[in-house]
């Protein structure tokens, strides 16, 4: 265990989920910091995520993300008064031949009436799940942070200024802003770090993912749903909100960028591919009259995800002060409150005490790592 931090100037590169949450949790210990963003708050996949939240779809390792950070979503919910936040069941649909068995777990409250389409099986998968909106979650982690202190700072962070084996300094646009602590947490675009610090080796792909909105001018039933394959190429993961959305992911024709190609795209280059949002279309509209229009919101985003599918959070090799959180795939918003409790604790404290962090450590594909290069996926 390494000895408690007397950080006091913590810069974050990053203003996502992790970000937000890392400041948000350092403030409520009494540490300020300053969040680099070179665009806006949850300005990419955290601000276009579905944010379904799982408690017990974890496994191994990862089984006390899940249940710690399921946990703290409903605490900080209420905390912060995140709307978007509720609990709602699961279910495992699959389009089709719409059959009696769909039409009486609708007339039975078992299943939304708006999946009033083509639409074979509506079965419960989990009644043990929520949803909340990212981008509001992360807006309000950032914003209550500030009123305790923490600053964003909007720019480019472009490499570190190094004393020994002690980050002093963030280069930011070109100027130096000092720092006694910092935490790299910019999603897929952290690979990036591994070119400010000679030891750290950081494999990341980036999988872009195209995601669309359906707008209604009524509340939608609150059931999330998980879609068998179809015909257009979708397995369609369906989110309801209260705000009178529907959102859905598991579009298909995903993209996937290596390091040297993400360091080489920006975040505003990340954009919806028409094709599947024409296939999802297709899909969603066959089952639910809700598609019956073409989608409100196409977008895009990148989700960060290292070789063997597990984030890295922890200690950047080769540096005293300097520490990393990203690499949460489709897990980012579910994992994002306890990635930064677990991160605040181990700045503050030298070690995290929500959760055990040694799987997740950074250092894992370094080359003088135990184990060589680390396992493949």
């Amino acid at each position: 265990m390494a000895a408690p931090s007397q950080a006091s100037n913590v810069v974050i590169c990053g203003g996502g989920i992790m970000g937000a949450s890392i400041a948000y949790f350092l403030s409520e210990r009494g540490v300020p910091s300053t969040v680099i963003e070179r665009s806006q708050v949850a300005a990419a996949a955290s601000g276009k995520a579905g944010g379904f939240l799982a408690r017990g779809w974890g496994s191994g390792c990862t089984s006390q993300l899940h249940e710690v950070s399921y946990d703290l979503h409903e605490k900080l919910a209420k905390e912060l008064g995140v709307e978007g936040y509720r609990k709602l069941p699961t279910l495992s649909v699959q389009g089709g031949k719409r059959s009696s068995v769909v039409e009486k777990a609708v007339s039975s409250g078992k299943a939304p009436s708006w999946l009033d389409g083509a639409v074979a099986k509506a079965s419960l998968m989990d009644d043990a799940t929520a949803q909340t909106n990212p981008l509001e979650l992360t807006t309000k982690l950032m914003d209550a942070a500030v009123k305790k202190g923490a600053k964003v700072l909007h720019g480019k962070v472009e490499g570190v200024r190094m004393e020994g084996g002690t980050v002093s300094a963030v280069v930011v646009d070109g100027a130096d802003v000092p720092t006694d602590c910092m935490v790299v947490a910019m999603g897929p675009w952290s690979c990036m770090a591994e070119d400010w610090f000679p030891a750290l080796t950081l494999p990341m792909e980036g999988v872009r993912s195209t995601s669309i909105v359906f707008k209604t001018d009524h509340d939608v039933d609150p059931f999330a749903l998980f879609c068998g394959e179809d015909a257009n190429g979708c397995h369609l993961e369906v989110y309801p909100r209260n705000s009178n959305e529907v959102y859905m992911c598991g579009i298909g024709g995903s993209k996937y960028l290596q390091n040297a190609e993400l360091k080489a795209i920006s975040p505003e280059e990340i954009t919806a591919d028409p094709s599947r949002v024409a296939a999802a279309s297709r899909s969603f509209g066959a089952m639910s009259s809700l598609g019956a229009k073409a989608p409100d919101v196409t977008q895009a985003c990148m989700r960060p995800c290292p070789p063997d599918a597990m984030p890295y959070m922890g200690r950047i090799p080769g540096a005293s002060n300097a520490f990393l959180a990203a690499g949460h795939n489709c897990w980012g918003i579910l994992w994002g409150p306890v990635t930064g409790l677990a991160m605040s604790e181990l700045i503050l404290d030298g070690k995290a005490k929500c959760v055990d962090l040694a799987p997740f450590d950074p250092s894992r594909f370094c080359k003088d790592a135990k184990g060589g290069r680390g396992r493949k996926q």
